[in-house]
């Protein structure tokens, strides 16, 4: 019987740190005896109109508000082992510097996950992830690559760093319905940065496969791009797709689906695209849910990308680059050989990231956690 604290945004807060968490929650409250109580990082412009009731959050931490984080402290230190989501933009101060203060607070063991290892850091950015690892009891990463990174670039021992994976819902398998469009899928919360650009781009090379290729964008604006350039980003992907002739194939769906819309689109789909910018992406909630429903993945070189598709469940392409990303669709597209090479291969990596076995590999570590500061 384990009481577990958790920190991190959280529903209904629509982030993807938010959605791991109340599944990670969900997962590990499942266990015989054990709880899961949440402190919901908010931020200080949410905090009045976001504390609303919501399953397992027993306290709200303000980002910036010193009177919150000490209560959070109190809060966290009644568990029996903390579970800290870590992202540099989320808690108060200059790169969330002011998560330092509060696990110094705590007396529990603390497991804190990372869920971005820059390889290029500034000097400030290294030394706040340098102190946060220092004050973790230990330090969760989601792949192998993100662990190599913060030994190689943060000098953190590879002793104090347990690698578990991103954990993935059970989802539909994808199904291919003869006759109808080939579809490609992005999905998420949408901003500069996810490359739909060089998506739509790959899309008009695309013109000449039968069936008819589309692509589907669905999720809505990211809540912080909204509120500061509005829906400029969209709006200019909708001018592309016009510009190139392709409007009719391309459907930005606009609104954040639930879990059940989620699931049934993501089995619809015959290709999940994930044509991001960033090189340096450590995981992606994403391409796991991608790979457990069975579905071809194409992707940048960013870490978690290479590091999953090295498989078989994917192919990976250069970044901003549509020839090539047309080039992997159309490989995938066209060959139902490839598809069920590519399915296969995702399906037998699903096992490890079902969110049950996530949790059971939390629930391993904290036991270990607790027995060693038991001796302490």
């Amino acid at each position: 019987m384990t009481r577990y604290g958790l920190l991190s945004t959280f529903p209904p807060t629509r982030c993807g740190l938010a959605t791991f968490t109340e599944a990670l929650a969900t997962a590990l409250a499942a266990g015989p005896g054990d709880t899961a109580d949440v402190v919901r990082v908010l931020d200080e412009e949410d905090a009045a109109a976001s504390r609303t009731p919501s399953l397992f959050v027993a306290d709200h931490l303000v980002s910036g508000d010193r009177e919150s984080a000490a209560h959070s402290a109190i809060t966290l230190n009644g568990c029996d082992v903390v579970i800290v989501q870590h992202e540099y933009g989320i808690y108060g101060g200059r790169d969330g510097a002011d998560v330092v203060a509060l696990l110094s607070a705590l007396n529990v063991p603390a497991i804190v996950v990372l869920h971005t290892v820059l390889a290029a850091p500034t000097p400030h950015q290294r030394r706040i992830l340098t102190e946060v690892c220092a004050r973790a009891t230990r330090v969760v990463v989601m792949t192998s690559a993100a662990r190599a990174e913060l030994t190689r670039t943060y000098g953190i021992s590879a002793a104090h760093i347990e690698v578990i994976p991103h954990g993935a819902a059970a989802s539909a398998t994808a199904v291919s319905t003869p006759g109808r469009r080939r579809r490609i899928l992005t999905w998420g919360l949408i901003s500069p940065g996810k490359g739909i650009e060089w998506g739509i781009e790959a899309l008009a090379q695309l013109a000449d496969i039968h069936p008819p290729v589309e692509y589907v964008i669905a999720g809505a604006t990211h809540p912080k791009v909204l509120a500061r350039f509005g829906e400029t980003y969209r709006t200019g992907l909708v001018d592309l797709s016009v510009k190139l002739g392709v409007s009719s194939a391309v459907h930005l769906e606009g609104r954040y689906l639930d879990s059940h819309e989620l699931a049934a689109l993501v089995a619809s789909a015959d290709v999940v695209l994930l044509p991001y910018d960033s090189r340096e992406q450590a995981t992606s909630g994403v391409l796991v849910e991608a790979l457990a429903a069975g579905v071809p993945v194409v992707a940048t070189g960013f870490p978690h990308a290479v590091e999953l598709l090295t498989g078989g469940a994917g192919l990976v392409v250069p970044h901003e680059d549509p020839p090539a990303i047309a080039a992997a669709l159309r490989a995938i597209l066209t060959s139902e050989d490839v598809v069920r090479r590519m399915r296969e291969a995702a399906l037998r990596q699903a096992a490890e990231t079902s969110w049950p076995a996530v949790a059971d590999r939390y629930r391993l570590l904290s036991v270990a956690l607790q027995a060693t500061a038991a001796v302490a």
